[in-house]
Formats: structure tokens, C-alpha cells, sequence
């Protein structure tokens, strides 16, 4: 049956153990910065806590990859683990209760290095030990599994156990998810990764992180997935605010965002698997590229000729989710761009995740107020048309040295 839907079996354990870290990681997600100002810590004080936070994500993000090709998986995400539990040691045990900047800043950073050592360590793990003929599902359900813990269960969990447990002892509780997660992930899995994709470490080893964008077809890939990224986190900065124009309140839009990303976790399966049967490159050119633009102008488009309609401005926005998914491919077909360093050319994929999130609101700051939101998705849609554009370039070696075979024949 896990043959049937695309699931390694060999894997399993990993995939569960996953949902149940992300569940751990997604308690505080949608409250916690509103919590730290109810209880007096400044606005600005709680943003540069989250902006630092978001740094030391991108940070371990990028490193995830080099780091897991030359110590392997397991150390990685055992890495992740002690960075999570040390950091939320600190941070809830030593620095909320006084709501003291000095503690909470350094281990809540700390804590940032945690989900993305481990759960992206898993995702190259899936890379090395999957079927290269499956490899996209695989993929897919990799990014269903972390969804479905970080944004679906983590949050409703957390909206039951609130009002029973108060916020400190929800935070406590997500540390027993998350160290549960990480025992089934990394001991009860019992896969075993190639040797051969192990290399030696060394600090030229270290370095291929970014040795490696040299190479033009990692660097194309670079801004591809950048470009993946930038809509789903900018259209929560300015789409709200645009959308109240219309008469849409903030539950109306909590409501729509939420059902976004519910069907962008079923979309990734299906992605997943439509990229292994009808190619993963025109997965991503056709549906995550071109699709997706038509979709961001409807976005636009859709109040302007209905007004207030919630239902169908719900289904338009669950158009995104499901042309998002359309992205799932690229995290199988990044490493094949490099064959030789798998692990580096993850590092760049997931850097690429971390310049989107710094990129999409830095358009907004600075067209919104000149272009309003249809300028912003305009500049949006462009961007992904820009990104359809070259994904065909985004050739595997063995494909390039093919294509230069039948050339010389030709000749």
C-alpha cells in the first residue's frame, strides 16, 4: 500500500517522527508574539525577536545541507534536537517569565536552529534513499508531513490546550512532541544512507555551500526558488489590508489564509506524484510558474469585479495553494544538478526558501504605497513568469552531456 501512494517504506518511522517535531515547532506559531506584548514586552522588542529568529532559520537552512553531506543525517538532526531543547530550556524556562530581552533573544535564536537542521536534514535523507523514479511523491509527501504538523495540527492543537494549559505549559508540551518526533525520526528509522554520499569533512568541504553557486545551473536554481516562496509570504503582509477595502474582515481572511494552506497539503501529494509521471520540470514551469501568475492577477482582479464575495474569493485564493504545490518537484531535482554534491546543492535550495521570505516583504515596503496591491501582484506574477522562463534550464549534467552527445552526432 505505501508502495502504491509514493511513501518509502524504509522511511516511515522518519516521516512520522517529522509530523510530530513540526507539530511541536507549530504550537506557538500563531500567538506567540501577540502573547509577549499582552504580557508588556514593546512591539519592536517582539519583532526583532522574531526577525532574529527568522535569521538563525535561514542560517541553519543553508548549512543544513553541506553539514548533513558530510556528517550524515542522523548527527544533523540529532544537532536540530539539542538546538531545540537547550534554546526552549532558556527561553521559556529562563527568559519569558521576566520577559528578560538579554535571555530570550540568544536562546529563542538557538531554538531557530532547530526545526531546520532537523526536518530539511530528513528532506536531503529522502533525497539519498529514495527511487529516483518516485523521488518527486516522495518529496511531496516530505512537504505534506511538515505542513501538516507546522501549520495544521501544530495550530489547532495549540487552540485546544490554551485554554486549559495556559501558554507556558503549550510551550513545554511542544518540546514532548518534539522530542518524541525526533526518537522516532532518527533511532526507530532504521534506513541507512550510501556511503558514498558521505564525504570526508573538511572546511573546503564546508565551503562548497557556496563554492558551488559558481556553477550556473545551481545559481539559476538559486532564483527559482526564491522566486517559489514570495507570494505566499508576501500576500500576508498586504492582502489583508487590501481585501478590507471590499468589506472583508480579519476572521473572514484568517479563514481564507487557513483553507489556503489545507488544500496546498493534499496539493503537494498530488504535485508530487503528477511531477514523477508527467515530468518534474514542467511541473514546475507549468504549474508553479505560469499558473500561478494567472492566478496572483485574479487575486486582484476577483474583488474588483465581485466586490464582497467570500466564497469565491476563497476558492480564488485556494488557487494559490494549489498552484504553490506546483514548486514540489524542484526539492528532487535540485540535487541532481549537482550530482557530485547533493548535500551543497540542498544548502542552496534551502537558502533560496529563506530569500524569499526576506524578498516578499521588501517588495511590498517598497511598491506597495507607489503601485498599491495590483502593482505588488503584478511585480509578483512577473517574477513567476521570470522563473517558468528558466526552469529549463535547469538541466541535469548527464542531461547537458546527452544533449552534447547528439549534437556532435549531428555535426
Amino acid at each position: 500500500m505505501l508502495d502504491k501512494i509514493g511513501l518509502p517504506r524504509n522511511l516511515l518511522w522518519g516521516y512520522i517522527g517529522l509530523t510530530l517535531f513540526m507539530v511541536g515547532d507549530g504550537v506557538e506559531q500563531a500567538w506567540l508574539s501577540l502573547y509577549l506584548v499582552e504580557k508588556g514586552l514593546h512591539v519592536s522588542d517582539a519583532s526583532f525577536l522574531m526577525t532574529f529568529y527568522g535569521v538563525t532559520v535561514t542560517l541553519a537552512a543553508w548549512l543544513s545541507g553541506v553539514l548533513v553531506q558530510t556528517l550524515g543525517p542522523r548527527k544533523i538532526m540529532l544537532a536540530g534536537l539539542l538546538a531545540f531543547v537547550v534554546g526552549s530550556i532558556g527561553f521559556i524556562g529562563l527568559g519569558m517569565p521576566m520577559l528578560n530581552m538579554h535571555v530570550m533573544l540568544p536562546f529563542y535564536a538557538i531554538r531557530g536552529f532547530g526545526y531546520p537542521l532537523f526536518a530539511y536534514s530528513f528532506l536531503i535523507w529522502i533525497n539519498y534513499s529514495s527511487p529516483l523514479e518516485k523521488r518527486s511523491t516522495a518529496v511531496g509527501w516530505f512537504w505534506f508531513t511538515f505542513s501538516l504538523g507546522l501549520s495544521v495540527v501544530g495550530p489547532f492543537y495549540s487552540s485546544l490546550a490554551l485554554p486549559v494549559m495556559g501558554e507556558i505549559n503549550v510551550l513545554w508540551s511542544g518540546a514532548i512532541f518534539v522530542v518524541i518526533g525526533s526518537v522516532l525520526a532518527i533511532y526507530v528509522n532504521k534506513d541507512r544512507v550510501p556511503a558514498d554520499e558521505i564525504h570526508p569533512f573538511s572546511l573546503a568541504e564546508l565551503m562548497t555551500c557556496i563554492t558551488i553557486l559558481k556553477r550556473p545551473r545551481i545559481a539559476t536554481g538559486l532564483v527559482v526558488k526564491s522566486i517559489n516562496g514570495i507570494a505566499q509570504y508576501g500576500l500576508a503582509v498586504f492582502l489583508p489590508i487590501y481585501l478590507a477595502g471590499f468589506g472583508y474582515s480579519k476572521t473572514e481572511w484568517l479563514h481564507m489564509w487557513s483553507a489556503v494552506f489545507m488544500v496546498a497539503i493534499f496539493a503537494n501529494l498530488f504535485f508530487g506524484f503528477f511531477g514523477d509521471k508527467f515530468g518534474w520540470r514542467n511541473t514546475i514551469m507549468w504549474i508553479g510558474g505560469v499558473c500561478y501568475a494567472i492566478v496572483l492577477m485574479l487575486v486582484w482582479l476577483t474583488p474588483q469585479l465581485a466586490g464582497h464575495n467570500f466564497y469565491l474569493m476563497t476558492f480564488v485564493l485556494c488557487l494559490c495553494g494549489v498552484t504553490m504545490a506546483g514548486y514540489v518537484p524542484l526539492s528532487a531535482l535540485f540535487p541532481l544538478l549537482a550530482p557530485d554534491n547533493k548535500g551543497a546543492a540542498m544548502s542552496v535550495l534551502n537558502l533560496g526558501a529563506g530569500l524569499g521570505a526576506f524578498l516578499a516583504p521588501a517588495i511590498v515596503g517598497i511598491f506597495y504605497a507607489p503601485l498599491g496591491a495590483g502593482g505588488v501582484l503584478a511585480i509578483y506574477a512577473g517574477l513567476y513568469i521570470l522563473s517558468a522562463v528558466l526552469t529549463p534550464f535547469l538541466k541535469t549534467p548527464q542531461e547537458v552531456e546527452h544533449v552534447v552527445l547528439l549534437n556532435n552526432k549531428t555535426v
